[in-house]
């Protein structure tokens, strides 16, 4: 008896490489199906469902067929054994069978309402990813390529809004979410659901946290298409790709809280060294991700890379994959660190990328956002039925739906009421609907509930995350098109005309004297000074030559560090078009007629940058455009008046 089960369990290492192969092929048929998705939504113009949820829909399908129709394999698993001399969660268990000794790792605890799940069906317990995967793996293209495509002039002229939204937005979401949920909990305990301590108030406040983590990447595609007004695309992406960010390190954060007696009660010591730990840690990472896009830019600045472009983007991608894993290692947080890492290096580095290097990169890491994304909305579906450790509790899950939308209201209405007073241009009523709207959850959410599985509280909140996102990405989703014509939100909007508009509003009002407001965007002036001064000539081509920018004793230094191209292209700056009025930064537009005085490099940049797109490339959609069939309505300024027509 006993060799034939040594025989049998010999048989598992062979029968799970076949399993692999076919969990891998599961995946790929998947992304295959989301693809052909994609191209029929797009010819068909379908926007009631977007690719995300398509994906989800095809996990969901996948899953439901593995786990009720895969044959499961005659193998022993599952089989529960007493261990009474353990007294700790080994991470590693030697076990000793006929003499012969096998090493079996640590998965988690499981419920005793799942003891079942993991009898008999072990494709199922093979289709349960790593955690780290998505941390490691998927997240950074994702993070990554949301910084390397920012258009960094509509992200400056909302960076206020953009930045309350992000950090206050995204806390004053997490203590709402958390007192909500500590109230139901209190409920669940009253009601015998759960015992009295196995959720404490840090374990809501830690739920709130992973929840104010929002993905509105189903909105963003649809405003991408639609090309809705200029500033609400911008400040909804901006706040959603620094809130990813915030979301983390405050998760990170909460979870090290410990107070050092009752966990339910407030310790101002623990509380301060959270705080400590969050600025500390979100500091560090910026620090991280931005020098190794400044160790890039000396690399490709000051070294012939540009002739070989397929080592120029080697190493590119190597040092930006570098900066995460060097901040994780550092117990920092990598995903804040590659998100700066490449905003950086979209700002300095990509001026010293050779030509055919500056498409690569582009479209590589649009190539890998959009097939991580993908990934992992697929097996968020997936997850739903393969996953063997849910808890799905009702009144837990009515106190998250809730307290997400009660907190998305918190965040939005008020800090737009503050922010209102003192901005030129105010955020419009229908803009913070449709913001309201808008608050999605997605993979971030998702990736932090499942790196945590290991207790029943966290497993209750991983299923009720997953509950979240399909609900938010299949209604909100799917509601976008029809909430923005009912908003009458703009749409078809040119970012090049919006921002000749503003500018020349402003112009005139300078003009005429109608402005008295004190200068308060000193902070920007100085930043932009600097930058242009001496970070971008230090480590770029472009810029000003040191030489004139620097002391007479530095000269040496400054011959030194001058590309002799910044000698023939002192003005062609992508922000010498830029300008700082009242707390806005807004480009600098001319027309042909009127710069025949100017030099000629000065107009060169301000075209280039005027037909930049603001929505290419930011959501892994490439360049293809909707039309729609409805008819433009000028107003007498001649703004563009159109709205999103079903």
């Amino acid at each position: 008896m006993g060799a034939e089960k040594v025989q049998k369990a010999s048989t598992v290492p062979k029968l799970f490489q076949h399993q692999g192969a076919l969990e891998l092929l599961v995946f790929n048929f998947l992304l295959i199906l989301t693809i052909m998705t994609i191209w029929l939504f797009k010819n068909r113009r379908v926007r009631f469902l977007h690719e995300t949820g398509g994906a989800m829909v095809y996990g969901l399908v996948m899953g439901l067929i593995i786990r009720y129709a895969v044959k499961s394999y005659d193998v022993d698993s599952g089989s529960v054994y007493g261990c009474d001399q353990l007294k700790s969660n080994a991470p590693v268990l030697l076990i000793n069978v006929t003499d012969h000794v096998y090493a079996y790792e640590y998965r988690g605890e499981v419920s005793k309402h799942n003891v079942n799940n993991h009898q008999g069906n072990s494709m199922l317990q093979k289709m349960t990813f790593d955690p780290e995967v998505f941390f490691n793996v998927l997240l950074p293209p994702i993070i990554f390529h949301a910084g390397y495509s920012l258009k960094k002039r509509h992200f400056f002229r909302n960076l206020g809004s953009i930045l309350t939204y992000a950090f206050l937005g995204t806390a004053i979401s997490c203590i709402v979410i958390g007192l909500i949920m500590y109230g139901f909990v209190k409920a669940m305990t009253q009601l015998g659901q759960i015992q009295k301590g196995d959720f404490h108030f840090t374990d809501c406040l830690f739920f709130g946290s992973l929840m104010s983590a929002t993905d509105p990447v189903t909105v963003l595609a649809i405003f991408h298409e639609l090309h809705v007004d200029t500033d609400l695309y911008t400040m909804l992406f901006g706040e959603s790709v620094l809130n990813d960010a915030v979301a983390i390190v405050l998760t990170y954060s909460i979870s090290i809280y410990s107070p050092k007696e009752n966990p339910n009660v407030f310790d101002a010591a623990a509380f301060f060294q959270c705080v400590g730990n969050f600025l500390g840690i979100f500091a560090g990472s910026f620090a991280m991700g931005s020098a190794f896009s400044v160790v890039t830019a000396l690399l490709t600045k000051f070294t012939k890379l540009c002739e070989f472009p397929m080592l120029e983007t080697g190493l590119f991608f190597l040092l930006s994959w570098s900066a995460f894993l060097s901040a994780e290692a550092a117990g920092l947080t990598g995903i804040v660190a590659v998100l700066f890492c490449g905003v950086t290096q979209a700002h300095y580095t990509y001026n010293n990328l050779s030509d055919e290097s500056r498409l690569r990169t582009k479209q590589l890491f649009e190539f890998m956002n959009f097939l991580a994304e993908n990934f992992i909305f697929c097996y968020m579906g997936l997850a739903l039925f393969t996953f063997q450790n849910h808890m799905f509790n009702a009144l837990f899950i009515c106190g998250a739906f809730i307290s997400v939308f009660v907190a998305r209201a918190c965040n939005i209405y008020p800090l737009t009421f503050f922010l209102n007073l003192g901005r030129r241009k105010k955020i419009p009523r229908n803009f913070q609907h449709i913001m309201m709207f808008s608050g999605l959850r997605g993979a971030i959410a998702f990736a932090l509930a499942i790196r945590d599985t290991d207790s029943q509280p966290k497993q209750m909140m991983f299923t009720t995350t997953l509950l979240v996102v399909f609900f938010t990405v299949w209604i909100f989703g799917g509601g976008t098109t029809p909430m923005l014509t009912w908003l009458q939100i703009r749409v078809d909007v040119d970012p090049d005309q919006d921002l000749k508009e503003i500018a020349g509003n402003q112009s005139t009002e300078n003009q005429n004297g109608s402005s008295t407001k004190a200068e308060s965007a000193w902070l920007f002036r100085m930043w932009y000074g600097f930058d242009h001064k001496y970070l971008k000539p230090i480590l770029t081509h472009s810029g000003p030559p040191l030489t004139s920018t620097l002391p007479e004793w530095c000269s040496p230094i400054a011959r030194l560090l001058t590309s002799p191209k910044a000698y023939g292209e002192k003005l062609k700056d992508d922000d010498m078009d830029c300008i700082v009025n009242h707390d806005e930064l807004t480009t600098s537009y001319e027309e042909p007629t009127s710069t025949a005085s100017q030099p000629r490099e000065m107009s060169i940049p301000a075209q280039r940058e005027g037909r930049e797109n603001v929505y290419e490339g930011d959501l892994g959609l490439g360049s293809y455009d909707f039309s729609l069939d409805n008819t433009s309505h000028m107003s007498p300024l001649g703004t563009d008046d159109r709205t999103a027509h079903v």
